[in-house]
């Protein structure tokens, strides 16, 4: 019998396949609600060894210290406010209803007052386009599709910062594996083509290659289900 493919032990779960929760400083929520104002200023810009994003350490009016999402041009110094009706401007966090048209937001509520969800990465931002009569705001999202979410929901206005990260070439392994140490992925990958026939389908022969079929249906067992799953075609593309 052969091993557990890659894909069988990623479902059944463990500390490889899961993302080291102790190396998060915080869960960055949004100190204020839709109702209540809260406003502070930031301290110091800090570097998160579970983020691919700068955090910034906020000093609230009553004393308490959090974390927040930093945004491109917020520095030590800036003031900082969560609730309605405050001022429009990077760094600060309103409910989508109060942000005008055509300004960049991140950190967005997926519920009203649950903290922040989505538009979190680094350097990415997304776009108010619009608002509804019912109270829903139409925001383009970093993956080019438009979501409708409720007008009280909050988000930050700006651009996460740490943008560009991706475009400096990580040129040795080691690099690469701090890189992807703080999430739950499994690295490095290896193609199944170069296992032995017992642990993966396409293992095994004289020279690398699958042997078989790359499709499989949809109701393969786990051990199969591996190349392309459900395809709606195969063959080659035709001009």
């Amino acid at each position: 019998m052969g091993h557990r493919i890659a894909a069988q032990n990623r479902g059944r779960g463990g500390p490889v396949y899961r993302a080291p929760s102790h190396r998060y400083k915080a869960a960055l929520r949004h100190a204020g609600t839709n109702t209540a104002t809260v406003s502070g200023r930031v301290i110091d810009i800090e570097h998160d060894p579970a983020r691919h994003a700068p955090i910034a350490l906020v000093q609230l009016e009553s004393g308490e210290k959090i974390y927040m999402l930093a945004t491109e041009g917020l520095g030590v110094g800036d003031g900082v406010a969560w609730g309605p009706a405050v001022e429009v401007k990077s760094g600060n966090t309103l409910p989508l209803a109060d942000i005008p048209v055509g300004a960049y937001v991140c950190n967005i509520e997926a519920r009203p007052n649950d903290g922040g969800r989505f538009v979190r990465a680094g350097g990415v931002q997304a776009l108010v386009i619009g608002k509804s009569e019912d109270g829903r705001v139409g925001v383009r999202m970093p993956s080019g599709k438009n979501k409708w979410f409720n007008g009280a929901c909050m988000a930050t206005v700006g651009i996460v910062a740490g943008g560009g990260r991706s475009e400096k070439p990580f040129v040795k392994a080691g690099k690469k594996y701090h890189h992807v140490r703080p999430s739950a992925e499994k690295w490095p990958r290896v193609k199944g083509v170069c296992m032995n026939v017992v642990d993966h389908p396409f293992g095994g022969g004289g020279h690398q290659h699958c042997g078989r079929p790359k499709s499989v249906c949809r109701g393969t067992p786990p051990g199969r289900k591996v190349g392309h799953i459900a395809a709606r075609r195969t063959g080659k593309w035709k001009k």
